[in-house]
């Protein structure tokens, strides 16, 4: 069934589809809470399950690198730092962090992008409550609810957190990606 789903996705008439809801979102709030996922196949993939405790969530980033206000004192146009000033994180790990402030009591499990226009994308995120009790008696989610993950997206547990820190390598050739990209280079 998901192999169809997926299948879909890249038909012209879902591409339409998709873009007149994303008119509809444009109008909307940055961070909403949707009652079940668009990409029902890659949420499904990614550890969503249709039960009490499990929460989707629908954000809103703008596209592009850091915005910086142009300084207004005399440098030359090189020494400005307006230009080429890019995030470490990526946007969708943007999206996670913003949709785990907005739901103090719920992690982030993972999201995956729904599209973007000119200047924004979108993304679905799953997000888990870690004290409901069927989130607790599940075998394969319960384990949200230890204490070392509370605040994972804060700290880039997540996939794409993992990603931005170069942690997704493993084994033979990975010796100095661990324990981070970032942290190898300080020590």
């Amino acid at each position: 069934m998901y192999r169809y789903l997926r299948k879909g996705q890249g038909l012209a008439e879902s591409r339409e589809l998709m873009r007149r809801r994303m008119r509809d979102w444009q109008r909307g709030a940055a961070i909403v809470r949707v009652e079940r996922p668009t990409r029902l196949d890659r949420a499904r993939a990614l550890g969503y399950k249709a039960k009490q405790g499990v929460v989707v969530v629908r954000a809103r980033v703008r596209k592009g690198g850091r915005r910086k206000v142009r300084p207004w004192r005399g440098r030359r146009p090189k020494r400005m730092g307006v230009r080429k000033f890019v995030p470490k994180k990526s946007i969708q790990l943007i999206a996670e962090e913003r949709a785990a402030r907005k739901y103090p009591n719920l992690e982030v499990l993972n999201s995956y992008p729904l599209g973007s226009d000119g200047t924004r994308e979108y993304f679905e995120v799953i997000m888990l409550d870690p004290n409901h009790p069927a989130i607790l008696s599940d075998p394969q989610l319960g384990w949200v609810a230890g204490e070392t993950q509370r605040g994972r997206v804060h700290r880039g547990l997540t996939r794409t957190g993992r990603k931005a820190r170069g942690l997704l390598r493993r084994g033979k050739g990975a010796e100095k990606a661990r324990p981070s990209v970032r942290a190898r280079r300080r020590g």
